[in-house]
């Protein structure tokens, strides 16, 4: 009967007969939409207590990961993001890994910061600070910062941060300042606080001193002069009327000039000027002392054109030296300058730049200072600068001058002295130079080297706690915990904070401010700091003022009557001081490990952290003032391990900057892309080093994510309805089906190390590599057509068995990554008001599926078939077929092991053609070859038959069969369904 016969019956459509992936997961993303959702749903459903909940009832071992205090007071930059997906991955993925994971979330409160905008707003309205109760002020402070601890934990949490967001810690809560104080107490009574003066880096603009963690150093003009010491005594005959040289970059610390340092291993000259040019400041036969190395550009400067070395001058001669001020007997000075000038000997003189003579103001330079210290020579000290960086009215002629101003801009005081010593004729020669100086890292303007009176905490003397496991002292606590007890991801972080806290002086811990917590001590009248009884150290006074600070905050201080309240009738209150000065605000956070880790019920344990983890400024910053307070107070690091990270750079590789306009919001991305885009974005960068991010970097992030979100939708498609019935155990399954779950194996074993050594960047990098080439671009594309064609058979059921093993690991092993993403998945399958991915742990892996001989062999197999499907893709190339079902390659193969290993296997189905002939002929001329496989030629054919409509594999037994238009395998297929 003719097909177009009307009594022929109609054919089947058989699209409708194939087992097509069934999904509503869409391929469109649309993040930065349905995000919030899945936010607002965790919040209701309880995730991160019902995880704590969980590791109570199975009693897991804790993993505490201590937040480093972000600071409140502005918007999230990207290097924000950066720091918190960090942690939010490292605290998924270990309570996944079976840990109690634990993050509570902080703020940095107090400080200058803060402080400093109050003062603008009231600038702004005409008002003057100090007119102002501080307690009001303070008040003021602590309202600003609530404020932005609110706009900032929106802007975490929607970056999809876990963590105990409802109750967070903040360095201004009352118990914590209660904490702070005592912690600070431990230091007044174990013996290392002391009042001393020395200079400290001191900002104008903010008048207070800074701490080394709170400077950033940036290029700056400055003046420089070469100025010639006259010698008063002890000179021979041939250089009585010789002169020593040194040379500055500050002109303003000459008033305070009290000595000239020379370093003994250097080679000094004496030489006479022969001739110069018309406009010098030196004449023919003067007489200088300089550093052999430095004479001639010295000289030059000098505009000295001729000149002779007379001879050297030694070490002993230059000891024995008194040299005069530059401004000694100058008309107007009063005899305020008519002192010894001594010459003495300092390692730190170089002969790099300058003359090799050093001018020497112990009141400006720490250097300078040492070398006053070792001689005992503090009470030749000068206090001539200000807290505005003003000369004082004492000092003539620069009495009210300023250093900079209250902007930052270079004041008066250095011009005036450079025309002081032009009409003293105390130069020889000037100039300008631009260097790296230090800056305060908020207010961004040059600080100065000022001498005052602070508080320290001695880091060499004996810690009187009997904590002496590590070491007697600060300082030695901190290195043997360094190399004892931390664990440094990357490991060149060690030698960073070694070799900082090698180095470092007393720990300045004062500041002349008000929104913080305050020095809780008392000084004595009358004493000297020196002197025994100078500090009260009373633990009663002391319990009086901690538990006013958990009642009323920091600011009971500040309250009238304080002073009588805390000394109470134990002291007579007219004979002490109190100490208003307020605690370096890196004390504050120093402190954390005290009132978070020890006191909250959710901290740690024994008090330490299992990791801190910040960027790389934080080795001068957090990490080096946590490992001093709690060496200082508990004997010990805070912390088992320290994680640093790089910062964020614009797409080219520049630092980013406001000035420039080369910014990156987080709000931005997260409105444009989604924040899984940058988490996704922190996950395949190397976070040891700087990191890139730019417009370009994040499309081919969201390509990427692209690429493993159509991976999970196939997956989700071909496992609809899908079913425990449906399982195969793995030992009745197809080699293919076996070579996947080896190859889970193994990529468990990198999920799980990767994850615990933080190695976000390797374990991502593995599993996009396993989604994209392993499954995408080979199973799933082999598998197909029996997951699409197939009945009921073993193949269909072994790899749909092997999609739902896929998606249990595949989710987990990314939700510490893509927490938006991979619970959009998981609710694909197991919908419910209680289900959630980030309820889950990393499913245990059998180590049996793990086949090494089965992985070898599959390795052959895919070099063989790359050479196919090479050869395939040319013959598409010249159109001479469609798809690879249109072939029938035959495929020599040299090796007899591996052509047997092919022979076991259908070889046509992995190479998605037709049908397919093996042979070990030798391989003609005409085959096609890879030339980087060896023992491979594929001869193409075309497929010989008809096209099965259904499956449109070309074979010939299609029209033989029930179904006349299809093949033997999809007819079974029809009659099973019942078609």
């Amino acid at each position: 009967m003719c097909a177009d016969t009307p009594d022929t019956p109609e054919a089947p459509d058989y699209k409708t007969t194939l087992n097509l992936p069934q999904t509503e997961f869409p391929m469109r993303a649309g993040l930065p939409k349905r995000e919030p959702g899945w936010l607002e749903r965790w919040a209701r459903i309880g995730v991160y207590e019902r995880l704590r909940d969980k590791a109570k009832a199975e009693t897991r071992q804790p993993f505490t990961l201590h937040d480093g205090p972000p600071y409140a007071n502005g918007h999230l930059h990207i290097g924000h993001a950066l720091n918190k997906i960090l942690k939010d991955m490292v605290i998924r993925s270990q309570q996944m890994s079976g840990r109690d994971a634990r993050y509570i979330p902080g703020w940095d409160c107090h400080g200058l910061p803060i402080e400093w905008k109050i003062e603008e707003k009231y600038r702004q309205k005409g008002l003057d600070k100090d007119a102002v109760p501080i307690v009001d002020f303070r008040q003021e402070c602590r309202s600003f910062a609530e404020g932005w601890v609110d706009i900032q934990r929106d802007e975490f949490k929607r970056i999809g941060i876990t963590g105990n967001w409802d109750n967070p810690y903040l360095t201004m809560d009352f118990h914590a300042e209660r904490v702070i104080a005592e912690e600070f107490q431990k230091f007044l009574m174990n013996g290392t606080l002391y009042r001393g003066s020395k200079p400290v880096m001191w900002s104008p603009v903010e008048k207070t001193a800074l701490a080394e963690a709170e400077v950033e150093y940036h290029d700056h003009k400055s003046h420089t002069i070469w100025v010639p010491f006259k010698i008063r005594e002890g000179a021979p005959a041939d250089m009585a009327d010789a002169r020593v040289v040194i040379w500055t970059t500050t002109p303003w610390t000459i008033p305070s000039n009290k000595a000239v340092a020379f370093n003994p291993k250097i080679a000094y000259g004496l030489y006479r000027v022969d001739g110069t040019e018309e406009e010098s400041w030196t004449a023919q036969g003067d007489l200088y002392l300089l550093a052999d190395k430095l004479a001639d550009e010295v000289l030059s400067r000098a505009r000295v054109t001729a000149s002779t070395r007379l001879r050297d001058v030694s070490a002993d001669e230059l000891s024995g030296l008194t040299l005069i001020h530059p401004f000694n007997g100058v008309e107007g000075a009063e005899g305020f300058w008519d002192y010894d000038v001594p010459m003495i000997d300092g390692d730190h003189v170089t002969d790099d730049a300058g003359t090799g003579f050093v001018h020497t103001a112990p009141s400006h330079g720490a250097d300078d200072f040492e070398c006053f210290v070792r001689r005992n020579w503090l009470d030749r000290m000068t206090y001539n600068v200000g807290e505005e960086s003003e000369f004082l009215d004492h000092v003539p002629f620069f009495a009210g001058l300023q250093v900079f101003d209250r902007k930052g801009k270079e004041g008066k005081a250095n011009a005036a002295v450079i025309d002081k010593l032009v009409a003293a004729s105390g130069l020889i020669a000037r100039g300008r130079v631009t260097h790296s100086y230090p800056h305060s890292w908020r207010s961004k303007a040059p600080v100065i080297f000022r001498n005052t009176p602070q508080w320290f905490a001695a880091i060499d003397r004996a810690v009187g706690d009997g904590q002496d496991e590590y070491g007697t002292t600060i300082r030695e606590r901190a290195l043997t915990s360094i190399d004892k007890l931390v664990t440094w991801t990357p490991k060149t972080g060690r030698n960073r904070l070694y070799s900082m806290i090698e180095a470092r002086p007393d720990w300045v811990l004062s500041r002349q401010r008000a929104w913080g917590v305050p020095l809780t001590c008392f000084v004595k009248k009358d004493t000297q700091p020196t002197d025994p009884d100078f500090l009260l150290r009373d633990p009663v006074v002391n319990a009086r003022i901690t538990e006013a600070f958990e009642a009323e905050g920091a600011d009971a201080w500040y309250k009238d009557g304080a002073k009588a309240r805390f000394l109470g009738d134990d002291h007579d209150h007219d004979a002490y001081e109190q100490v208003f000065d307020i605690l370096d605000v890196w004390f504050d956070s120093g402190s954390t490990h005290a009132f978070v880790l020890r006191d909250r019920e959710d901290g740690s344990e024994d008090g330490l952290a299992d990791l801190y983890l910040e960027g790389t400024d934080q080795h001068r910053g957090w990490f080096h003032s946590s490992m001093l307070q709690a060496c200082g107070t508990r004997g010990r690091a805070p912390y088992r391990g320290v994680l640093t990270h790089g910062f964020t750079l614009d797409g080219k590789g520049n630092k980013m900057s406001k000035s420039l306009g080369n910014t990156i919001a987080p709000e931005a991305v997260i409105k444009q892309y989604g924040a899984d885009i940058l988490r996704l974005w922190v996950a395949q960068s190397d976070y040891t080093a700087d990191l890139r991010i730019g417009d370009e970097i994040l499309k081919g992030v969201a390509d990427s994510y692209r690429r493993l979100r159509n991976t999970m939708r196939f997956m989700l498609g071909s496992l609809s309805g899908f079913s425990e019935a449906d399982r195969i155990a793995p030992e009745d399954m197809p080699e293919l089906e076996r070579w996947v779950l080896h190859r889970l194996a193994e990529l468990d074993h990198r999920v799980r190390t990767g994850y615990a050594a933080y190695d976000f960047q390797g374990v991502f990098q593995a599993l996009f590599n396993f989604a994209t080439v392993d499954l995408s671009s080979f199973y799933f594309d082999i598998r197909k057509d029996v997951l699409y064609c197939d009945g009921d058979t073993v193949e269909r059921r072994a790899a749909r068995s092997v999609l739902d093993i896929l998606y249990h690991r595949l989710t987990t092993w990314l939700a510490p990554i893509l927490v938006f993403t991979m619970e959009e998945v998981w609710l694909e399958r197991f919908p419910g008001d209680a289900s959630s991915v980030h309820l889950q742990d990393i499913p245990a892996t059998p180590g049996d599926w793990r086949d090494d001989p089965l992985a070898a062999k599959w390795a052959g197999v895919r070099r063989v078939r790359r050479v196919v499907t090479a050869a395939l893709e040319e013959q598409r190339r010249d159109k001479v077929i469609g798809a690879s079902l249109e072939a029938a390659p035959v495929v020599h193969v040299t090796d007899p092991a591996v052509l047997a290993q092919l022979r076991t296997l259908p070889f046509a189905d992995i190479c998605i053609t037709s049908a397919v002939e093996l042979t070990g002929d030798p391989i003609p001329d005409e085959a096609f070859r890879l030339p980087e496989i060896d023992g491979v030629g594929v001869v193409f054919e075309q497929a010989e038959g008809e096209k099965c409509q259904r499956c449109w594999k070309i074979l010939p037994d299609v029209g033989h069969h029930a179904h006349a238009q299809v093949c033997g395998r999809c007819d079974a297929a029809l009659k099973d369904a019942g078609v």
